[in-house]
């Protein structure tokens, strides 16, 4: 719970249809789960369940046929400001510096105020960017890229942050190291956050808790609570605990995955 009193994203029976050449198709039904302020959820489910659907839904992009959708006790109408939205791919254009790169989103917001610059500044300084602010986004790795990346939807200040896949377009080693530096910044700034991934050890080193939704019709299966007895809690660290392998056998189990 947060200061509100309420969850900080709630779902109450959220469903999805759409109408397709051979009839209805339901894409998600009756989907309740609710997020605390400051946890961080993973959706995971066979491709095809619903995933990035609902991450639409949650974000305001696309309105749910049945049920409601609250953030910080709010109903969800449309694009809310509370929200940020990493995707594949960083986005990040070529041809503006990384410095105002990161202020891009406050440019589109008109929210370049003295107090949102020094924000940005102290995340750049923070998170070992600030060298390279007058650098452009060709001239660094795929992990710095996806970075700034995640500094320019801090710097709008999000209360909550989907990410849809977000490190999938990185080569393997460069994903373990961004999944760690993704992890400790969204920690150190208390931010909550929901992620759609394919991966279930990243799902699996990240979250608080992992949502397996059903094949289609993407439904809830079960709900997972993660946890590691670490004093210092880092996605890498997770991946050599003996607890990881056990709940890798079971997700992969429930989702009943066929090769």
């Amino acid at each position: 719970m947060n200061k509100t009193g309420s969850p900080m994203l709630l779902l109450q029976k959220v469903s999805q249809k759409y109408q397709a050449e051979n009839g209805e198709v339901t894409a998600l039904e009756n989907i309740s789960f609710q997020v605390d302020e400051g946890e961080f959820i993973s959706l995971v489910g066979p491709s095809g369940c619903g995933k990035s659907t609902l991450l639409s839904i949650i974000a305001g992009l696309l309105p749910p046929t049945h049920g409601e959708v609250f953030i910080e006790g709010e109903p969800v109408r449309g694009v809310s400001p509370k929200i940020g939205y990493m995707l594949q791919r960083d986005q990040l254009l070529e041809w503006r510096t990384i410095y105002r790169n990161v202020l891009f989103g406050l440019e589109l917001r008109h929210q370049l105020t003295e107090e949102n610059i020094q924000y940005t500044n102290r995340l750049l300084e923070t998170y070992g960017l600030w060298e390279f602010k007058d650098k452009y986004p060709s001239q660094l790795s795929g992990g710095m890229r996806q970075r700034a990346a995640l500094i320019r939807t801090l710097a709008v200040r999000p209360q909550l942050l989907l990410l849809d896949e977000a490190f999938s377009a990185l080569d393997y080693q460069t994903r373990l190291a961004v999944t760690d530096d993704v992890y400790r910044i969204l920690k150190q700034e208390r931010k909550t956050a929901v992620m759609v991934t394919h991966d279930i050890p990243e799902s699996i080193s990240m979250s608080d808790r992992i949502v397996v939704l059903a094949a289609r019709p993407g439904r809830i299966k079960e709900i997972h609570p993660i946890t590691f007895r670490l004093d210092e809690r880092t996605p890498f660290l997770c991946r050599e605990q003996p607890e990881f392998s056990q709940y890798f056998n079971t997700i992969w189990k429930e989702l009943d995955v066929h090769v």
